[in-house]
């Protein structure tokens, strides 16, 4: 009788398990999962970006730390060694086939000073090459915001991407390299930070920040750098020049024109004290003969002042009258009821024009003692030059 009992209890176990099984799309879950069980795989995940980024020899500590901080933010990445600077860059695209890598992100340091990024979509291109500047790192700024590690990022785009071909060639570079495939095993599947990409100054700014809230609140989480682009190649670190940026200038140019900027210091400190002794006036206040000009009333004192202006100007006039009536009397020709009136019509006031021939030698002198100066130190220049050229 028992094993009867066991049975029938086996087969209404399983009638409700046929009755499941008629949809297809019907997946039924055990209702309890052991903690050693592995975790169900995700078949979901279609968009296979895997992306490679690693550095050439020649980076110093704080572009180093930048790789290491966009790492963190793309969990779809694969790393590799060093490269050798000597190597050819097409050698990249063997390494990123073999970590079975469709994009690559390559930093590429020169004097220990710059920092290059080249960015590609292997195997078939296009690429560009970036200079990196004004970096700053997730260490040295500390910033409030924070998100998940893992976690896929919105990607907010200035509208003067669209404006432009290189700069919308550029977009699609970005967002390929950038955006977290969706069920990406690595990646959690939600948003709690967005990277935004401005254009300023024919530049690509890139800024991280954290979502806070539905309304649109941010909070800074870091990197931050700023993408100058150079050039946009077909190929994939190669092939003809798509774009080049005209308004590019080599950090190494603008270090050489700062140095020569500040070569020429002494020569214009000289130059300035020697303009300096020729324009250099011999009294301070030519129209106050003492300090007795300062003491009492300020007020009153330029009323004075004034006031014999006015004295000085109409003795002035007085004078060039006579002098008129002098010589029109002299050549016989007008009158006196002739003479126009200087007063109202002051065209006809005669001045006589006072020269400073002492002061007007003396700045040629000086003019030309500064000139014999900056030759002097010209020439010195030069012989120093030649010396450090036969030296080497």
């Amino acid at each position: 009788m028992a094993k009867l009992k066991l049975k029938k209890t086996k087969k209404a176990v399983q009638q409700p398990t046929a009755n499941t099984t008629k949809d297809e799309n019907m997946v039924v879950l055990p209702p309890v999962r052991m903690s050693d069980d592995p975790l169900p795989k995700q078949v979901k995940w279609i968009n296979r970006q895997r992306v490679l980024v690693f550095a050439a020899r020649g980076i110093n500590h704080r572009h180093r730390h930048l790789m290491e901080d966009i790492k963190r933010l793309m969990p779809h990445h694969k790393t590799e060694s060093k490269m050798e600077r000597s190597k050819n860059l097409y050698v990249v695209n063997e390494i990123s086939e073999m970590k079975n890598c469709n994009k690559c992100l390559l930093f590429e340091g020169r004097k220990m000073r710059d920092l290059y990024l080249w960015m590609s979509n292997v195997p078939n291109g296009p690429s560009a090459k970036f200079l990196i500047e004004n970096i700053y790192t997730m260490g040295e700024l500390k910033m409030t915001g924070n998100c998940l590690k893992g976690s896929r990022p919105l990607l907010s785009f200035d509208p003067q991407f669209t404006k432009d071909p290189h700069y919308s060639l550029l977009k699609e570079l970005l967002i390929q390299t950038f955006g977290v495939p969706r069920y990406h095993p690595k990646s959690q599947p939600f948003f709690d930070h967005v990277y935004t990409f401005m254009i300023l100054d024919n530049r690509i700014w890139f800024r991280n920040y954290q979502i806070l809230s539905e309304d649109g609140a941010l909070a800074e989480i870091g990197p931050r750098f700023v993408l100058n682009p150079v050039k946009i190649f077909s190929g994939s670190f190669g092939g003809t020049t798509l774009w080049e940026n005209p308004k590019y200038v080599s950090p190494a140019k603008l270090r050489q024109a700062m140095s020569k900027k500040a070569g020429n210091k002494y020569e214009r400190r000289i130059e300035k004290k020697a303009m300096h002794e020729a324009t250099k006036p011999e009294t301070g206040y030519p129209d106050i003969e003492g300090p007795d000009f300062f003491k009492g009333d300020p007020m009153e004192q330029a009323q004075d002042v004034v006031v014999k202006e006015e004295v000085n100007n109409d003795d002035d006039d007085a004078s060039d009258e006579e002098v008129g009536i002098a010589s029109d009397e002299a050549e016989g020709d007008t009158s006196v009821d002739e003479i126009p009136d200087t007063k109202n019509n002051p065209n006809f006031s005669m001045k006589i024009n006072k020269t400073k021939p002492e002061k007007t030698i003396r700045r040629k002198q000086l003019k030309a003692k500064s000139k014999a100066i900056s030759d002097q130190i010209k020439k010195r220049k030069n012989k120093q030059f030649k010396k450090k050229s036969v030296k080497k």
